[in-house]
């Protein structure tokens, strides 16, 4: 994992639902590792923050070559989705506008993948998908042939993920039948995006990273997390950035060590909307004459923040039918 921190969140996605029929559980979630306030002007000195800001945008889901547009063909399809954008048709485009279209675009990117899994579990074809065929879409080769995986003994192994899949299924399975119907399965496969499923993001963030079984993360635990120490020289600068913010930041109670509740205020700060923070972020940078909105030709002028760049390949929303969007 890199050790930047970026400017806008997307806590802890599980995507378990993107992998084939007989594909293997994902084994890793990515973390919240930045605090806005201590180093969004850090990612967005680097060209890779150009990245995120697709992302936030135009959906990552909807990520294709930015090399298949031109410059030309570029300016003219975000020229159609800032009409979009302009909910009053004032012909400004305002930070909450842009908030509410990167939230559209977050919550249209969960839906589709959802959709795009669903005929892969739903086997029986009724509209809901039981824990029963969940688990044979994604553990039935694991489960008739257990003697292949008998030495796997790491902690993302089939055996210890069953389990654990089996308790995210249940929390989100809010009526207790053992059937999910689309919503209950989005917030199984997206449970960072749903309130009743955030216990769940805290608990699976702590299992992964508890390598000791204590119960707790400690300052070793949370770096190993995003740094592998392989070489024995040196930890780089921005290691001992995350070392400094541990300290100062994760150890709320200063006893060496995070539980529960200080993870889930390092994963899911509650005074932080990285979508307001990306659509801040966004509207500053190509705000040329500081009234604090964006002109249609602002943005145009700053396409490649919006829609691409040599850093990133995401710009999918571009070719895009706009009834779509």
């Amino acid at each position: 994992m890199a050790g930047f921190s970026f400017s806008f969140s997307l806590v802890c996605a599980v995507l378990l639902g993107a992998f084939l029929v007989s594909a293997k559980p994902m084994l890793r979630k990515e973390r919240v590792l930045r605090d806005p306030e201590l180093s969004s002007r850090q990612a967005h000195e680097d060209n890779k923050s150009y990245q995120y800001d697709h992302e936030a945008f135009l959906g990552k889901d909807d990520a294709k070559t930015f090399d298949q547009l031109t410059p030309e063909e570029s300016r003219d399809r975000l020229s159609k989705i800032v009409d979009r954008i302009d909910g009053d048709a004032d012909g400004y485009i305002t930070t909450d506008e842009l908030n509410a279209w990167i939230k559209r675009v977050q919550k249209r990117y969960v839906y589709e993948n959802v959709a795009k899994v669903w005929a892969d579990y739903d086997l029986n074809k009724d509209d809901k998908i039981s824990w029963d065929e969940y688990k044979q879409a994604t553990y039935g080769y694991y489960l008739a042939n257990p003697e292949e995986f008998e030495d796997a003994t790491d902690k993302f192994s089939f055996k210890k993920m069953l389990p654990r899949d089996e308790r995210r299924f249940k929390a989100a399975d809010l009526n207790g039948d053992l059937a999910a119907d689309r919503e209950e399965f989005t917030s199984f496969l997206h449970p960072e995006e749903f309130e009743h499923m955030k216990s769940i993001v805290v608990l699976e963030t702590l299992e992964d990273i508890d390598n000791n079984g204590d119960g707790h993360v400690d300052e070793d635990e949370y770096i190993a997390d995003m740094f592998a120490h392989e070489d024995g020289g040196p930890e780089p600068d921005w290691v001992r950035t995350e070392r400094e913010q541990f300290s100062d930041f994760r150890d709320l109670n200063k006893d060496g060590k995070m539980d529960q509740d200080e993870i889930r205020q390092w994963i899911m700060p509650q005074d932080y909307d990285h979508a307001q923070a990306e659509a801040r972020h966004l509207v500053y940078e190509s705000d040329q004459d500081k009234d604090q909105k964006l002109t249609k030709q602002e943005i145009i002028d700053n396409w490649n923040m919006f829609v691409g760049s040599q850093a990133t390949n995401y710009g999918e929303d571009l070719t895009r039918n706009h009834d779509e969007l």
